[in-house]
């Protein structure tokens, strides 16, 4: 079987020298040593000023919303995980979606300010893919208009553009380091934030607002990570640019052997240096999508609709939420995110393509 993505696991032995000290110490959680270390290390990789360690991703969006004070309207992106949204409505604020971009797939800063009104707070947008939103353009118009930003940079670990951290932009960048991601805990999240006031906040709010036995200083929830994660998370940092190197090789073998055939990638843009998060493809029908996906499954491949459906269109959003966005709800009709891993074999590169290939129109 060839999945969409297979785990990055570290040598059992590495991992096993940050479990004996986890069973010297006897600490298996708030706060310890291990986590301390693993937060220092991932901020001095990503180049990240302030970050926050916590449970997973979406507890992170969720932290987000509650320590900015954002309420009412946050403007976001129908084209995301399902978690982006949620986290919005958890938070009892409400999502306006705005469509996006056809060609980064990310919010188009063009239909931004049409959807502002006077109860709108915050800007909450995914670099979908790990491809950025137009980062500048948004600030722009949050500075206009006095409304934080948020980015879901769940699929960005890594990214730089024009030679700096892509997290480093916006008020505020959520990070998911889920087992599929190509950094990972096992579970676990990050928050990377501009202000210092706030990336403690955070910290308090993820350890239920109190430090010491008895001290209660804000209204918090329990998001730690545990030191088994974070001992995960110390074994697979050293390899993430080894990971990365191995997923930009099986991405340029896809790109060669789809190179004659009329599918929609999204765009690069200047300056980006990618992590090869995900290898995403457009196909021209959703006909033809469906027939490549079941061609492929009939050979126990098993690629993944990353992402369906359009958040706007979740059936579970009251009437008055859901909005036309015919960009997104098109892309989310004839997309397949197909396999991406390390280990990923450049025959099985050659017969997913070949496959694909034999059910689209060159």
């Amino acid at each position: 079987m060839i999945p969409v993505t297979r785990t990055t696991l570290p040598d059992l032995e590495e991992y096993q020298i940050y479990l004996r000290k986890i069973w010297q110490s006897g600490q298996l959680t708030n706060n310890g040593a291990l986590s301390r270390q693993l937060q220092a290390e991932v901020m001095t990789f990503l180049g990240a000023k302030n970050l926050a360690l916590v449970s997973n991703g979406t507890l992170a969006l969720q932290l987000v919303i509650k320590a900015l004070g954002l309420q009412c309207e946050i403007i976001t992106t129908p084209y995301s995980y399902v978690a982006t949204a949620n986290a919005i409505l958890w938070e009892g604020c409400i999502p306006v979606f705005v469509d996006v971009d056809p060609e980064s797939f990310c919010i188009d800063p063009h239909l931004i300010e049409a959807a502002i009104t006077e109860n709108t707070t915050a800007i909450l947008a995914t670099h979908v893919y790990g491809y950025p939103c137009d980062v500048s353009r948004i600030q722009e118009i949050a500075d206009r208009h006095n409304l934080k930003v948020i980015y879901d940079a769940a699929h960005a670990f890594g990214v730089r553009l024009h030679g700096k951290s892509l997290l480093n932009h916006g008020d505020c960048s959520t990070l998911s380091f889920h087992a599929t991601k190509l950094f990972h805990t096992a579970e676990g999240g990050g928050i990377v934030c501009r202000d210092t006031a706030i990336a403690e906040r955070i910290s308090l709010m993820s350890k239920f607002g109190h430090i010491g036995e008895d001290e209660y200083l804000d209204l918090g929830i329990n998001a730690k990570i545990s030191e088994l994660h974070a001992a995960m998370g110390l074994a697979v940092l050293p390899k993430v640019t080894e990971i990365i190197t191995a997923r930009r090789q099986r991405s340029v073998w896809y790109d060669e052997y789809l190179s004659d055939v009329r599918l929609q990638r999204p765009k690069v843009v200047d300056g980006l240096e990618y992590n090869y998060a995900y290898y995403p493809i457009i196909f021209k029908t959703h006909q033809a999508m469906m027939a490549a996906r079941e061609a492929l499954k009939k050979q126990d491949i098993f690629p993944r609709r990353y992402f369906y459906p359009s958040l706007n269109t979740l059936p579970f959003l009251h009437e008055s939420l859901r909005c036309f966005c015919p960009v997104s709800e098109s892309l989310a009709l004839r997309v397949l995110s197909l396999p991406l891993y390390t280990t990923l074999g450049q025959q099985d590169v050659e017969m997913i393509s070949a496959c694909i290939k034999n059910h689209i129109s060159v």
